[in-house]
């Protein structure tokens, strides 16, 4: 097999002397002497480098790691999984998502609150982009996300979920992280804020994804469209409107719903950056997205009731013509 395969597989031709290897290694952890096998797999390790040997130097501390994870040997573990991210960095190896997965597998045996995850993960995800300073491979941030949402920690899963492309499973975990954390009141805010950002990332498709099944799935949403909740609503017709691109329909909307809006001050924030991306708007010069609504002389609070079926059917209807 090539260098580039998964890190549990190496070539057919050294696979006996890596297994001959890893049981006497095995033996030494079972045995107790944690050290010393630990100082083992490190000597190996460079031994396996000088000689070229990246796929079964990568093999040796996979298994190595998970050995002591089994074992409870958390310091011992995370050195052999920083060793594993030292072979990908100086073999140059291709992304491949079985290696991803293999990253992700060491991540969530890490002891959640240890500095050596935090760097674990830093590195990996810099290694998934070649190094280029990017955010990561949005597959790796994917099976991050799931980690730690599984852990509960719903803050961290949703950061990883926006850098993937998992629209679904960011709504999934979004709707648990609304019924076990959140008010009642809240439903609407903690999916409005992932479609903004997801927006401001340029995911059109996971903000049209994240929003679709949450309000489908979440016990609280009635069946909508229109919504209860103006906020939903606003959502709705903004995803609408980026499609079209029209920036005084994109105005009207910003002036409609700004009692919703004002509810998180961040949400302003988010519609000046999309109304850079997606409508024309120049960066702003004030700190207030007001100034570009002021810009335009209508009152739409005037002219659309708030939240009305007869606004949002004509609202709607307008949008979908600029569409097409």
């Amino acid at each position: 097999m090539s260098e580039q395969e998964s890190l549990r597989c190496s070539s057919a031709r050294n696979r006996g002397g890596v297994q001959r290897v890893e049981g006497k290694l095995r033996a030494s952890v079972e045995k107790g002497d944690y050290y010393e096998a630990h100082q083992m797999y490190r000597t190996l390790f460079f031994r396996y480098m000088s000689q070229g040997k990246h796929a079964e130097a990568r093999e040796l501390m996979y298994n190595g790691a998970l050995l002591f994870f089994s074992y409870n040997q958390q310091n011992s573990a995370a050195d052999l999984s920083m060793l594993v991210l030292e072979v990908l960095e100086k073999s140059e190896t291709k992304v491949e998502d079985e290696i991803l997965e293999c990253l992700a597998k060491l991540f969530s045996q890490m002891d959640q609150n240890s500095p050596e995850r935090v760097a674990f993960v830093s590195r990996a995800l810099k290694w998934s982009t070649g190094g280029s300073g990017k955010l990561g491979h949005p597959k790796l941030h994917q099976l991050l996300a799931v980690t730690l949402w599984k852990e509960q920690n719903y803050s961290e899963s949703r950061y990883h979920f926006l850098h993937s492309s998992d629209g679904e499973g960011c709504a999934h975990m979004l709707v648990e992280y609304s019924a076990s954390r959140g008010f009642r009141s809240e439903v609407d805010m903690f999916v409005a804020q992932a479609v903004l950002q997801f927006l401001c990332l340029k995911n059109k498709n996971s903000a049209s994804v994240v929003f679709s099944t949450y309000t489908e799935k979440h016990p609280s949403i009635e069946r909508g469209p229109p919504f209860v909740q103006p906020l939903l609503n606003f959502i709705w017709f903004l995803l609408l409107a980026v499609d079209g691109g029209k920036l005084t329909v994109f105005t009207v909307l910003c002036e409609q719903y700004q009692p919703s809006l004002k509810r998180d001050p961040m949400y302003n924030e988010y519609l000046d950056r999309i109304g850079q991306l997606f409508f024309g708007v120049p960066p702003k010069q004030s700190p207030s997205y007001g100034g570009l609504l002021a810009t335009f002389e209508c009152d739409a609070t005037k002219k659309f009731p708030e939240a009305s079926a007869s606004f949002m059917k004509a609202l709607a209807k307008a949008i979908r013509q600029d569409v097409k």
